[in-house]
């Protein structure tokens, strides 16, 4: 099994406090975004990639979903999602993303949120969705923007007055790895350009149905100080696709 910095204990505890975490979807920031961007889920076969504490494989479930698969490389996030979003129509299996291999038209809808920046490669990954995917299905998918991942650290530059001055972007078409500071932990990313991921769809037979930079709903740029600093550069980006 790959190491992911989810599993480390310290690591957990932080992400567990996170309000995506504590809250669900109506924590996370872009969920007002992505929301929209799903499909209907009536009576659907579901895979979900990264599927995390299992948010989205439920609310797949309460919309009409007659199966979903949650696929994670973390134990510790199967173990959660196994208490707080144990339902049974969701199957939970512990394995990396890119090593999913399912027969043609297993699936109607293929979701993944912020997961494919921990992957190296975007291409392999679309070539087994497209597999798996019925013709007609849906791959939403949600991931670090670009212009976040590009320099590497993911931190401001801050000025002599400890204010944030700018948002660095360098090195953005020398895609690969990249190192990052995440809830105080070293973790390794993979930047790719928006190019990749739009182009890589298009190769693999998807049709572009939507796009979307997201910013925060107002009302987590009103009672939330640091969402503001969401609108300063795109932290994320979202797409969805039809397999033709």
């Amino acid at each position: 099994m790959k190491e992911n910095k989810y599993d480390d204990p310290d690591f957990f505890d932080q992400y567990r406090q996170m309000d995506r975490s504590v809250h669900g979807l109506h924590g996370a920031g872009e969920w007002h975004i992505l929301q929209r961007l799903l499909p209907d889920f009536k009576g659907k076969r579901v895979l979900d990639l990264g599927c995390g504490f299992g948010w989205h494989c439920r609310y797949a479930v309460e919309k009409g979903a007659v199966s979903v698969t949650g696929i994670d490389i973390s134990e510790k996030m199967l173990q959660e999602a196994g208490k707080i979003n144990n339902l049974p129509e969701i199957s939970y299996i512990r394995m990396p993303v890119e090593e999913i291999d399912y027969p043609e038209n297993t699936f109607d809808v293929v979701i993944s949120s912020l997961t494919f920046h921990y992957i190296p490669s975007f291409q392999s990954v679309c070539e087994k969705i497209q597999q798996c995917l019925t013709r007609g299905g849906h791959f939403v998918f949600s991931v670090e923007h670009p212009v976040y991942t590009a320099q590497g650290r993911q931190e401001w530059i801050y000025n002599g007055k400890e204010e944030k001055e700018h948002w660095p972007v360098d090195n953005y078409f020398q895609e690969g790895k990249r190192e990052a500071v995440f809830l105080g932990k070293q973790v390794i990313k993979y930047h790719k350009t928006l190019t990749t991921y739009i182009r890589t769809l298009l190769l693999n037979g998807f049709e572009l149905s939507d796009f979307v930079e997201p910013v925060p709903e107002q009302n987590m740029l009103d009672s939330v100080a640091e969402m503001k600093d969401e609108l300063r550069r795109p932290m994320m980006l979202i797409i969805s696709a039809i397999k033709k």
